[in-house]
């Protein structure tokens, strides 16, 4: 891509992103919109709503860099308001969209169990910290696993391991106690919700929430889990993916990843990979490619282990969006049998 007029401003990627959404139309914009979580459509949903005048140059370079063709036309002809309450809408349908649309356009809230989706991890805290532990549990298996997990980091250390194991010892929740619980929630933030209730925790929601926490909060939560009861402790870990586990991938779901995941990312999380799965990598790409990477390995110094963890955690982030998606199967000791 040539490179920006110096004139020209600066684009962060939620900002690009919106201003893809808001070239090809509202119908168009709903259906991306369709396959993002919650906290991706608030990101990108903010971005439009304050999205100033936008010229076709700046449309162009975004384009080039989203799919690599030029669209002159844009839908900027609407307000930004109406245009941002239309997609969301259409996306999410009246309900769902109400309250990300206070939220967005008006500062208000949404309401109900689902309402807490569109929350902040930190707000989630304030507003279940004096709740007891068998319903913050509760709330959390309800949550998004990556979100789930935040909320559980900001939680204090000493009750982050009897909430998980409450999450993993969790069978379901009656219906009559699930709508007493949306009731609450819908008092206390004022608004509705016609949330159904649904099978929710167990040992796998335990290891998909763990998946997403902090290295060093995950090793002290399994070792207190499993002072208290070692089976199950080695059941949520022996259900956990982890890095190490994408060397049971096969290789063409490899490869499907690496398509996926940037440059930078990949050369960061390999710096603590084992040789096997590095091998694993470099023979799942083009030998050009591969001997690129391997320089780069070699030449790059010493990074933060945080940083190590962070590449890693995203690009385990993707694995699981694909396998999600059908498009690969995840291996590991927690993966199911392919028949």
């Amino acid at each position: 891509m040539a490179a920006p007029d110096k004139q020209a401003p600066v684009l962060d990627d939620n900002q690009k992103a919106a201003i893809l959404l808001m070239s090809i139309g509202e119908e168009s914009a709903a259906e991306v919109l369709k396959h993002m979580g919650p906290k991706e459509v608030q990101r990108i949903g903010v971005a439009m709503a304050n999205i100033g005048d936008v010229n076709k140059e700046i449309v162009r370079q975004v384009m080039v860099d989203f799919i690599g063709t030029v669209n002159e036309k844009t839908s900027f002809g609407v307000g930004a308001g109406e245009y941002v309450r239309n997609v969301l809408t259409n996306a999410l349908g009246e309900d769902k969209a109400a309250g990300i649309i206070d939220r967005i356009l008006l500062g208000g809230n949404a309401s109900g169990l689902e309402s807490l989706k569109w929350m902040d991890p930190r707000a989630v805290v304030d507003l279940v910290r004096n709740e007891h532990p068998q319903i913050i549990a509760i709330i959390l298996s309800y949550l998004d696993s990556d979100q789930a997990a935040e909320v559980l980091s900001s939680m204090p250390e000493k009750v982050r391991s009897d909430l998980l194991l409450r999450i993993a010892t969790l069978d379901g929740v009656q219906p009559a106690a699930m709508k007493e619980l949306n009731n609450t929630l819908e008092k206390q933030l004022k608004g509705n919700s016609g949330v159904q209730s649904s099978r929710i925790g167990g040992v796998k929601a335990a290891a998909n929430i763990l998946n997403f926490v902090e290295s060093s909060i995950e090793s002290s939560i399994m070792e207190k889990i499993k002072e208290t009861d070692n089976d199950l402790g080695q059941e949520i870990q022996d259900l956990m993916f982890v890095f190490d586990n994408l060397i049971d991938v096969d290789d063409r779901g490899i490869q499907t990843l690496l398509r996926e995941i940037s440059t930078d990312h990949l050369l960061l999380a390999l710096k603590a990979a084992d040789d096997d799965l590095k091998e694993k990598i470099f023979s799942n790409m083009s030998s050009r490619a591969a001997e690129m990477l391997k320089d780069d390995l070699e030449a790059k110094g010493p990074v933060r282990l945080s940083e190590v963890e962070a590449a890693q955690k995203e690009i385990l982030n993707i694995a699981r969006r694909l396998a999600d998606e059908g498009q690969i199967a995840l291996g590991g000791s927690g993966a199911e049998e392919m028949i």
